[in-house]
């Protein structure tokens, strides 16, 4: 009895550990294979008497009309943040010294989207992309860089 007992609490310890696990690792890759997506780190911009905000992971993906990021370290089913492509403006452009993990060169975006300020950091093609999504859609002239 204590031995059946025993095992039915190193399962559950088991599954306690695990379920979160493979739900987390289900999300990344859901998140990761969907059309337009494409990883990122993101911060807020802060005035420069501050020290600047960490960065966090995550994965954007551009849709019709909003841009959508998750938190890579999540299980949450919805984005972290959205911003709307009507009113997402890239203010700058600043190619950095880094690599990403397949080697391609990084990129730094500043943004701004109303009346938040914040910071994209992702690779060189992504950043293509984005800018891409952004200068197709129906916008005023003079929002993208």
């Amino acid at each position: 009895m204590e031995l059946l007992a025993a095992l039915l609490g190193v399962g559950a310890l088991l599954l306690v550990a695990v379920v979160p696990f493979g739900l987390y690792l289900s999300r990344q890759r859901t998140l990761s294979q969907r059309v337009g997506s494409f990883t990122c780190l993101m911060r807020p911009e802060t005035p420069d008497e501050t020290p600047d905000a960490p960065w966090t992971a995550g994965i954007a993906q551009y849709g019709a009309t909003r841009l959508s990021w998750w938190r890579t370290l999540s299980l949450a089913p919805r984005p972290a943040r959205s911003w709307s492509r009507a009113t997402l403006t890239l203010l700058e452009r600043v190619p950095v010294e880094h690599v990403d993990e397949a080697g391609r060169p990084q990129v730094l975006l500043h943004c701004a989207h109303d009346d938040e300020r914040f910071q994209l950091l992702m690779s060189a093609p992504a950043c293509a992309g984005l800018v891409s999504w952004l200068e197709s859609g129906p916008r005023p002239v003079g929002r993208v860089i």
